[in-house]
């Protein structure tokens, strides 16, 4: 048995592809259906084409499915300095739900509200601001 990706469910094609490609994520293979009216994008971190996000967008919306798109807890990714990762996301209009206060640990939330935890590679960073003292906002 060997893990082959993780799957989402997406509502915005295009706003969820910008907000994983913030994340640095690109995307590795894509298959459309005309019949099955679906695209299916797979995106995975640059050279780990074996860790994939297959992105499900049904090309008439989402009726008859679960609204919440909340089918399981989190994806995690490790990333080289999460201070300057969650500063990207927030310049970039990116609620940090849980921000690195400890120099180790963030969630973020996609726009089809899954829950992303950011992990620093390595040893904590140092506490810095404005991080250390950044409130919890909603939930992750």
């Amino acid at each position: 048995m060997r893990y082959l990706h993780t799957m989402v469910r997406v509502k915005d094609l295009e706003k969820s592809m910008a907000f994983y490609e913030l994340l640095g994520l690109k995307e590795i293979r894509r298959m459309d259906s005309e019949a099955g009216r679906f695209s299916l994008i797979f995106m995975a971190p640059e050279g780990q084409p074996e860790c994939p996000i297959e992105l499900t967008y049904n090309w008439d919306g989402d009726k008859g499915l679960p609204s919440d798109s909340r089918h399981f807890g989190h994806l995690a990714y490790e990333v080289e300095d999460i201070y300057a990762l969650c500063q990207k996301l927030m310049d970039a209009g990116v609620v940090i739900n849980r921000p690195p206060q400890d120099g180790h640990m963030a969630f973020v939330r996609s726009p089809d509200n899954v829950s992303i935890e950011l992990l620093q590679k390595g040893e904590r960073l140092a506490p810095a601001e404005p991080w250390a003292s950044m409130e919890n906002t909603g939930h992750w």
